[in-house]
């Protein structure tokens, strides 16, 4: 499998077809990205390679962050995310990772954190339907009954109820690029992508 990259989430737009039909395109910011470490069986137990994004100031690492990234590059790096790979001897450290891989028509697995919603209640959530509205009525978003009497005796784990929405990991597949701006590392693929504009995303090719 090739490695990934990891990039940032720039915005929604869209753009026309040459039919005048219209394609809703989220734009990502992708790399470049620089190998910071290169694991195999011998060394690790197992082969893939480390890439780190987005370079920021030295004073926001540790010292152990800084010596780690200093055997691979002078750069200093805000991520890093490691990818299976069989295919280690094609890289070494310090290497840089564009989008020349990267072609119109190719599909994607792309991951992100989804935007968080805070605390949701039932209809909310999981969609559940409200009760009646009216005046007699005492159950309008109330969950109703959560489980059985004296036997079980208790709640299931993983009924669904109110809580904390969203925040969490989402992977999309197959989607596809649309266009690429290789001068600005920028692609544009089709349809929505988890998270909010400025939120970091893991992209590998399919």
């Amino acid at each position: 499998m090739p490695i990934g990259f990891l990039g940032i989430k720039i915005g929604m737009t869209q753009i026309f077809s040459s039919t005048g039909i219209s394609i809703p395109v989220t734009v990502l910011k992708v790399g470049p990205c620089i190998v910071t470490q290169i694991k195999t069986i011998q060394s690790d137990g197992y082969d893939a390679i480390q890439v780190g994004y987005l370079e920021i100031s030295s004073n926001g690492l540790t010292k152990a962050e800084a010596g780690h990234l200093n055997k691979a590059t002078t750069f200093s790096l805000k991520y890093l995310k490691e990818y299976r790979t069989d295919e280690t001897k094609k890289f070494h450290l310090g290497q840089i990772i564009t989008l020349e891989g990267l072609k119109i028509g190719d599909n994607l697995k792309i991951s992100g954190k989804s935007i968080g919603k805070g605390f949701a209640g039932y209809q909310q959530r999981h969609h559940f339907s409200r009760g009646p509205m009216s005046h007699g009525s005492k159950n309008h978003r109330q969950p109703g009954s959560i489980g059985a009497g004296t036997t079980p005796g208790r709640v299931f784990p993983g009924k669904r109820m109110a809580g904390r929405l969203g925040g969490s990991t989402i992977t999309l597949k197959n989607i596809q690029i649309i266009d690429i701006n290789t001068e600005q590392n920028f692609i544009l693929v089709k349809g929505s992508i988890p998270g909010k504009p400025g939120n970091l995303l893991s992209i590998q090719k399919r």
